[in-house]
C-alpha cells in the first residue's frame, strides 16, 4: 500500500538513542539531586505558619532576620516574595501559640524593620496534617499511574502499557528534579500540576499510539521503525500546536499572575515540554524496543467467523 505523505518528515527514530541519552542524563541528575538536595516543601506539607508581609518602602532582609534572631522565631526562613517591599515569612510550628499570637508577636518584632508595615497574609497548617496530606499526595500519583497502566494495557496493548508508565515516571521525575535544584517551593498547587502533567503527557502519548495501531494495520509492509515515523510526522502538527498554545497561556500566567501561583505555572511549563518530548523521544522508542510488531495489533480472528461470513 502507497503511503500516506504528511505535512513533516522527520527521522525520529533514528535520533531514538540521542534522545535515550538526554532522557537518562537528566533523570540521573534529578534523581541525585532529589536525594541530595530534595525538596523545599511549602507550608502544606511541612506544617507551620506563613506570614505575608508588605513595606512601604524596600527593606533589608538581613535587618528582617537580625529582628527575628533573638526571639521564639530565630529558625524562621525569609525570602523576598515578588519584590523588595514584599516579604514572606515561614515560620516552623511552635507549642503553645495559635495564629494570631505568631502573627501579632511577629509584627511587633518587624515594628523597627520600616514604616507603615501591613500584615497580608497569614496561613497556618498544622504538622500532622502537612504529613498527611504529603502522604496522601504521593498515593494519589501512585493510584493515578496505576489507573493509567491499566487502561492503556486495556486499550491498545502491554508493550504500549509499559511504555506510557515509562514516559510518564520520566516527566514526573525530571520535573520533580527541576524543583530540587532550583529550590522552588513545592506544595499542593505543585503536587495537582503533577497530576495535570500526567494527563496531558498521557493524552499526547495516547493520540500518538492511536495512530501507530491504525498505520500498523494500514501499512502491511512497512517496518515498525517507519510506522512509528510515520505517525509521529502525522500527530506533530496537533502536538506543536497543542503545546505551544498551552505554553502561551502558561507564560503568562507565570508572568502576570503573581509570586503566589509561580510554582504552579513552573510545573506545569516544564512538565508540558517534558511531556511533549516523551511522547515522541521516549514513549515510541521504547515501544518500538520492545518488540511491537504488526501481528501484535492485528484483530483476533475468533473460531467460526469464517462460518458466519459464508451465505
Amino acid at each position: 500500500m502507497e503511503m500516506q505523505k504528511t505535512r513533516f518528515d522527520f527521522d525520529f527514530m533514528s535520533k531514538r538513542k540521542i534522545g535515550l541519552i538526554i532522557s537518562s542524563l537528566l533523570i540521573i541528575i534529578s534523581i541525585i539531586s532529589i536525594s541530595m538536595e530534595g525538596l523545599t516543601f511549602g507550608i502544606d506539607f511541612t506544617g507551620g505558619t506563613l506570614i505575608e508581609v508588605g513595606y512601604s518602602e524596600a527593606v533589608d532582609l538581613d535587618l528582617i532576620r537580625q529582628s527575628l534572631s533573638n526571639s521564639e522565631f530565630n529558625n524562621a526562613i525569609i525570602q523576598y516574595f515578588g519584590s523588595a517591599n514584599d516579604v514572606l515569612i515561614r515560620i516552623p510550628p511552635s507549642e503553645g501559640l495559635n495564629t494570631a499570637d505568631i502573627s501579632n508577636r511577629t509584627l511587633a518584632l518587624l515594628a523597627d524593620t520600616g514604616s507603615n508595615i501591613e500584615m497580608r497574609r497569614v496561613e497556618f497548617v498544622g504538622p500532622q496534617v502537612g504529613e498527611e496530606l504529603k502522604e496522601d499526595g504521593g498515593l494519589a500519583m501512585i493510584y493515578a499511574l496505576m489507573g493509567i497502566f491499566i487502561y492503556v494495557a486495556l486499550r491498545f496493548q502491554r508493550r504500549f502499557s509499559i511504555a506510557a508508565i515509562v514516559a510518564l515516571v520520566h516527566d514526573v521525575v525530571i520535573t520533580v528534579g527541576i524543583f530540587s535544584i532550583t529550590h522552588f517551593d513545592f506544595d499542593l498547587t505543585v503536587l495537582a500540576a503533577l497530576l495535570a502533567v500526567i494527563g496531558y503527557s498521557l493524552n499526547d502519548t495516547i493520540v500518538v499510539f492511536d495512530r501507530v495501531r491504525e498505520n500498523f494495520r494500514k501499512f502491511r509492509d512497512t517496518s515498525p521503525a517507519d510506522v512509528f515515523n510515520i505517525s509521529l510526522n502525522q500527530t506533530l502538527s496537533r502536538t506543536l500546536v497543542t503545546s505551544l498554545t498551552t505554553l502561551l497561556v502558561l507564560i503568562a500566567l507565570f508572568v502576570f499572575g503573581g509570586e503566589i501561583i509561580h510554582s504552579f505555572a513552573t510545573a506545569l511549563i516544564v512538565g508540558v515540554v517534558i511531556g511533549t518530548y516523551s511522547s515522541i523521544f521516549v514513549a515510541s522508542p521504547i515501544t518500538l524496543a520492545l518488540g511491537i510488531t504488526k501481528e501484535d495489533l492485528m484483530p483476533v480472528q475468533k473460531e467460526g467467523d469464517d462460518l458466519d461470513a459464508m451465505p
